[in-house]
């Protein structure tokens, strides 16, 4: 039977969606360390502790976890936004699940303590349920950590509290020695990359940061591959500069979920470099761009190259 004898609603075929690009040899990661990962996953549960490098699905997770590092994730696991990139879990503020565990800093320190890390980083979710967005949650987080660590270094990955800043200054007010907030991506893609956030006011609390505390380093990172321009990296590069921010980090975005954006493209180690070089000549005291760069990824030997420079 000829095809054209057929009703046309059963010949018209659904579109296929754009074909993904393949990932290049230089994404991919084949060493994998299970026993350490299983170890440190049973320790993280036992004190009711998540962390960022498994609810965001990090690619380094087993090169990390193996070397016992680990970036903590407060606030619990449930997150109040859907950005388009991130795969942590979204829901509802009105769930028992997004009740706060006032354990959760002591226990935090404990496993840092346990650890013996001399780097400790913490993050959170957003929490833009609570009048203060964690802000309390997440100071009384660093100073116990403070307390059990005393020589350690601790660098907070916060969120932007929506544009509060005497959250801000709480957070800062703990002791940390490092303050990052990512920008994540460009000025553009800001409405289709993180919905509920605003570009400008995510530079204007790294800005008070810097400005509030100038013996604090101040960090941010972005991902490319959404999308963009170079020159639009570029332009996010200058625009951090200007908010006075110490420490850049540029890392591919890969798609973490079906649910999650698409990859665009993929970024050559060429180019990691040019942003980088880019990023240097402008006055960052460091840059830390690769195709698997994450902005909790090697983050003491960031410092410490960081430190270096300011000395």
């Amino acid at each position: 039977m000829a095809l054209d004898s057929f009703p046309q609603q059963l010949v018209q075929l659904e579109p296929r969606p754009p074909a993904q690009p393949r990932l290049p040899e230089w994404l991919r990661k084949s060493t994998t360390h299970f026993p350490a990962v299983h170890a440190l996953k049973a320790e993280i549960r036992g004190l009711n502790l998540h962390t960022v490098c498994e609810s965001a699905r990090c690619p380094n997770l087993h090169e990390c976890f193996s070397r016992g590092a680990a970036t903590f994730m407060i606030l619990g696991n449930l997150c109040t936004r859907g950005c388009g990139f991130c795969s942590v879990p979204k829901g509802s503020p009105h769930k028992q699940e997004f009740t706060l565990d006032p354990n959760e800093p002591a226990n935090v320190a404990r496993a840092a303590a346990g650890w013996k890390l001399r780097y400790v980083v913490i993050t959170s979710v957003n929490r833009d349920d609570l009048p203060d967005g964690g802000s309390r949650h997440f100071a009384e987080t660093v100073r116990e950590v403070r307390k059990a660590l005393p020589s350690a270094r601790i660098e907070v990955l916060t969120p932007d509290f929506c544009g509060d800043l005497d959250a801000v200054a709480r957070v800062l007010d703990s002791g940390p020695h490092v303050f990052n907030h990512n920008m994540e991506t460009i000025r553009r893609l800001y409405r289709r990359v993180r919905p509920q956030a605003d570009y400008q006011q995510s530079l204007d609390v790294l800005r008070f940061a810097k400005t509030y505390r100038p013996d604090v380093l101040t960090k941010s990172g972005l991902m490319v591959g959404l999308g963009e321009e170079p020159s639009e990296v570029e332009e996010l590069l200058r625009d951090l500069r200007g908010a006075n921010v110490d420490v850049a980090t540029i890392g591919q975005y890969l798609q973490p979920t079906r649910r999650n954006l698409p990859v665009a493209s993929y970024v050559t180690p060429d180019q990691f470099d040019a942003y980088r070089e880019h990023g240097l000549a402008i006055g960052f005291k460091m840059v830390f761009s690769g195709p698997l760069v994450r902005s909790s990824y090697m983050a003491d030997l960031v410092n410490e190259e960081a430190t270096r420079v300011t000395a």
